[in-house]
């Protein structure tokens, strides 16, 4: 089988660079990737912190003036990763996080940071490396929802494009006036192009003119083409559903794995379940709870923000302190969210506790040590932290939207002793759903061994990319025939 080339393009990509879900994706798919035969290459701004791991790259490109300054294109490998990195220091030299400054805003030239990524992956995806020229061009998110456009407008002979919306809310909204700066035709502002209501959008841009769009659930490709769902956008999306899917995230499951993972207390898989025990106390002990075995030990491991249903879930403190549930949440985000969640962990020592930040090793800890993990999202294009609990036998407690509907099964859904569900779904997303699930799964957990069944669906439940990938491989393999024939 002739393997098929991908350049994906990116602005985070797991383990280098990561603020969120997009950077696990683009980190693992191209790993998975390769047993369908796919050879992918990942273009990826070259901060800082990717410059450092790619030190000893090859450079394959450079330019004297790309978007205000000099720039390279390195060739690398990391940790089973075949990288581009765009090296142009006027853009990318910059600590911290890649969007904000130290300020929490947003980089004031984002746009030109990230039209130059997406000209860049046009520019190979028309032969500027010669020695890797793609069949497809697969851009996610409005970081490089560029690239398809660029393409389109080129003039030349262009590879196949795929775009994968990650979240629609994040759209990569500009000023009109730098229609020029980013190097595109006056022609492209029409409602036909890049315009949206009076601004540029990049993400716009990458789905009115990619040849195929995904999103990383099936729900949620039902979801955003409805008028609250689609934010704007789901007029396009039912005009072009016709190239719209929804393929489900997977996790690596040799990053997220109980059996080896080296954060953890005690070890186990399905058939050692006993030994999350050992987790549970030191996870309690970490987060100076009550070092109690009976109690239901809650998870959360999350962006503070009202699309994660975080607000949804401190009015349930009342549900939480009277059922005797615990609480460890680790998450960052809207500072409001931040005080509040502090001010219940003072007010409750040893029931509820909350780490402000993200630490990776930590958030292993909390899969394997809470009995159950919550995640309230209003809207969730796929989640990962449900598949990681499905994995850890953490019980999921999600709301029943996106890929949180598509990936946990509720025991109101087929009887659980049938030995088929894995969680607790709620709906509406409303407080009082929310506390319901919440008195439920702990009516669920006094049942130990209802609990158990629950906890082993969910440890047998593929959460990998294997066949995910699969579903990938096969759009690609359909679009390179199509333009073939």
């Amino acid at each position: 089988m002739t393997p098929i080339r991908v350049l994906a393009v990116a602005s985070e990509i797991y383990p280098i660079v990561k603020t969120g879900g997009l950077a696990d994706v683009v980190g693992a798919l191209p790993v998975a990737l390769k047993q369908h035969g796919v050879a992918t290459r990942t273009l990826v701004p070259g901060y800082p912190a990717v410059l450092g791991t790619l030190s000893s790259a090859e450079t394959l490109l450079q330019w004297s003036e790309f978007y205000g300054g000099p720039i390279r294109v390195l060739a690398g490998t990391h940790d089973g990763l075949d990288l581009y990195a765009l090296d142009a220091p006027h853009l990318f030299a910059r600590p911290g996080n890649p969007y904000v400054g130290p300020d929490g805003t947003d980089w004031p030239d984002n746009g030109i940071r990230f039209a130059a990524l997406s000209r860049m992956a046009a520019e190979i995806g028309q032969g500027a490396i010669a020695s890797f020229v793609p069949d497809i061009v697969h851009a996610h998110d409005w970081q490089a929802g560029l690239v398809p456009a660029y393409l389109h407008y080129g003039g030349r002979p262009r590879p196949a494009t795929v775009m994968t919306v990650h979240n629609l809310a994040y759209q990569g909204q500009f000023p009109p006036e730098m229609l020029a700066t980013f190097g595109l035709r006056g022609e492209s502002y029409t409602i036909h192009g890049v315009e949206y209501y009076g601004t540029i959008s990049l993400l716009k841009a990458g789905l009115q003119f990619a040849d195929r769009i995904t999103t990383v659930s099936p729900t949620y490709a039902r979801e955003i083409q409805g008028d609250e769902g689609g934010m704007g956008l789901g007029g396009l999306l039912r005009e072009r559903s016709n190239v719209l899917s929804g393929i489900l995230n997977g996790i690596d499951i040799s990053v997220w794995n109980p059996a080896t993972d080296p954060n953890i207390a005690a070890r186990y898989g399905v058939e050692q379940l006993a030994e999350r025990a050992a987790n549970k106390l030191a996870l309690q002990q970490r987060f100076g709870l009550r070092p109690d075995p009976d109690a239901l030990l809650l998870g959360v491991i999350s962006r503070l923000s009202w699309q994660k249903g975080l607000d949804l879930l401190l009015e349930t403190a009342p549900t939480l302190l009277g059922e005797g549930i615990q609480l460890a949440l680790l998450g960052s985000g809207d500072r409001d969210l931040q005080d509040r969640y502090s001010a219940l962990a003072r007010a409750h020592p040893g029931q509820i506790s909350v780490v402000i930040g993200y630490d990776e090793a930590l958030a292993h800890l909390i899969q394997a040590g809470a009995d159950a993990l919550a995640v309230p999202s209003r809207f969730e294009p796929c989640g990962l932290t449900q598949l990681c609990a499905l994995r850890y036998g953490a019980v999921p407690i999600v709301a029943n939207v996106g890929g949180l509907a598509d990936t946990v099964l509720d025991v109101d859904d087929i009887a659980v002793r049938g030995g088929a569900a894995t969680g607790v779904k709620f709906g509406p997303v409303t407080p009082d759903a929310l506390a319901h699930a919440l008195r439920k799964a702990n009516l669920l957990f006094n049942d130990q061994v209802t609990w158990r069944r629950l906890q082993q669906a969910g440890m047998a439940t593929d959460v990998s990319w294997h066949n995910r990938a699969g579903s990938y491989a096969a759009l690609y393999r359909d679009l390179v025939a199509a333009r073939r024939g």
